[in-house]
């Protein structure tokens, strides 16, 4: 089954968001949601495998269902692969801290690039996405840590805080009940980007979001599913080594 250019596209700009991953030493006490690491990965964070459901939606509302399995050494280097129906391979996602490039086999296409912004530059339709963010979602880590608090409020059941990350960027989000339920911040255009969370669990005893909406301009773009979490894995040598074979062909030059 063969993937539309405009899925590719959108596929790349999340790269799939960069393979969100991360992860605690299973017998270390579970991660404070209230404490975050956006601007940089937390400094000692074990090896993790997240096996997850993704649902992407295009522009005309149609949703598209993948698996993905995610590969991750939190800062240093994370690899995912998206699958989809009767488990043909959609797209490979290899970062490092080198580069970066995703793979879309099915359409002999590939990007590539750099930093920890994983996307398309210059396509105002779909966010680029701060790869260490997402990865830190499976840890729980829902918030930037070090957040200067500039505003609390209650608001429609939550307890709403407006804070400015070291970076200088300024978010807001909502707890109820202990958790954070949701994360918003200005997009590149200035339209909001808001994540949901909800069905808190534990996944080998960190309180995570079983599952997370982002939505751009009030509408859901991609959702995660996050099925199994395991830490303290080991990964072969092959694992950190993505083909791209010469006829394929880079787009995002």
């Amino acid at each position: 089954m063969m993937v539309s250019f405009r899925l590719v596209k959108l596929l790349a700009l999340l790269v799939f968001v960069g393979m969100l991953l991360s992860g605690c030493a299973g017998k270390k006490a579970p991660v404070d949601v209230s404490a975050a690491s956006q601007d940089s990965p937390a400094a000692v964070r074990d090896s993790l495998r997240a096996k997850f459901v993704m649902t992407i939606v295009d522009s005309l509302g149609k949703e598209q269902e993948l698996d993905a399995v995610l590969f991750s050494v939190p800062g240093q280097r994370y690899r995912m692969e998206l699958t989809g129906p009767m488990g043909i391979g959609v797209a490979s996602l290899l970062w490092t801290t080198e580069k970066w490039d995703v793979v879309f086999p099915t359409e002999k296409i590939y990007v590539e690039g750099v930093g920890y912004m994983v996307g398309l530059i210059g396509d105002n339709t779909i966010p680029m996405v701060p790869i260490h963010q997402v990865a830190d979602l499976f840890d729980g880590i829902l918030i930037p840590q070090n957040g200067t608090v500039m505003s609390e409020s209650d608001s429609a059941g939550f307890h709403v805080v407006r804070e400015k990350s070291s970076t200088g960027m300024v978010y807001a989000y909502g707890k109820k009940d202990g958790n954070v339920e949701w994360f918003m911040r200005g997009g590149r255009d200035g339209k909001p980007e808001v994540l949901r969370f909800s069905g808190f669990k534990e996944f080998e005893g960190v309180r995570t979001p079983e599952t997370i909406v982002f939505e751009r301009d009030g509408k859901m773009f991609l959702k995660i599913r996050i099925k199994k979490v395991a830490r303290n894995k080991t990964f072969s040598p092959g694992t950190w080594h993505l083909n791209i074979p010469k006829s394929y062909k880079r787009i995002g030059a």
